[in-house]
């Protein structure tokens, strides 16, 4: 038998890695455009996205509203109910403005987010300061559990407002975030760091932050998510220490008090 192969049988094989060859190059340049798109796009936290849940920031300004309005009289800044019922009508009207999602580009809303941030802020800090100065000049904590109790409202209050602060500035706010107005993240997140671990449609949420609080005020120090920009680094530091003084000083005085 003869190895030489059938001229039909050639020709059919040529004709089919013609086509092949053809479709190849049809095929390739769309190819080259959809993983050039894709890098374009890129993770979900740098491109626009549709604007934040407002429940769950709502509902821990609510928690935070509440810590207040339990301290002692003589804990809180001005006359009883004053400063919690403005931050309340404060949070009312961000509600009625932006109920869904946080989305409205708007001076007046972004205005009143932050003065409500702050509120709760001043508030807070009088509170601290007013139970640490006590505990030093030994007028307070004469009750183990009063005292306990105000120094857990203050110490829940510190985490939910500095959460408050990282949510509210992480690359110009949850508004500027979700249209994407700015690349580089004040904060790094791990998902961002290795986008491998999550869904190509995660981003930050109000959540991320509060977590981020929590562990900067229990362990003094970042923990998974890194600080990238000097006010973060800055507002950690403070947030750590106001955390480590009511602390050491509340425990302290509690437990002499228990003996």
């Amino acid at each position: 038998m003869s190895d030489t192969p059938d001229p039909a049988v050639s020709h059919v094989l040529g004709a089919l890695r013609a086509q092949l060859g053809h479709l190849e190059k049809l095929v390739e340049p769309e190819l080259h455009a959809a993983e050039s798109a894709e890098r374009q796009i890129g993770p979900a936290w740098r491109r626009a996205t549709a604007g934040e849940n407002r429940l769950p920031v709502a509902a821990i300004v609510t928690v935070a509203i509440v810590l207040q309005v339990a301290l002692p009289a003589h804990l809180n800044l001005g006359p009883t109910g004053l400063l919690p019922g403005l931050e309340g009508a404060l949070l009312i009207g961000l509600v009625a403005a932006n109920p869904r999602h946080i989305d409205r580009t708007s001076t007046a809303l972004r205005v009143a987010s932050v003065t409500l941030i702050a509120v709760i802020s001043v508030a807070n800090a009088w509170s601290s300061w007013t139970l640490v100065t006590g505990l030093v000049n030994g007028t307070e904590g004469e009750n183990a559990r009063r005292l306990l109790t105000a120094g857990a409202s203050i110490y829940l209050t510190n985490i939910i407002v500095f959460s408050l602060w990282f949510w509210e500035w992480d690359r110009g706010g949850p508004v500027a975030r979700a249209r994407a107005v700015r690349p580089y993240p004040d904060f790094l997140f791990p998902q961002m760091a290795q986008p491998d671990l999550a869904p190509r449609d995660w981003t930050p949420k109000y959540f991320d932050y509060l977590y981020t609080s929590f562990t900067n005020a229990t362990a003094f120090s970042p923990t998974d998510t890194m600080p990238l920009a000097i006010w973060a680094k800055m507002l950690m530091l403070v947030q750590s220490a106001v955390a480590l003084v009511t602390i050491g000083l509340v425990v302290a005085r509690a437990v002499n008090i228990l003996k």
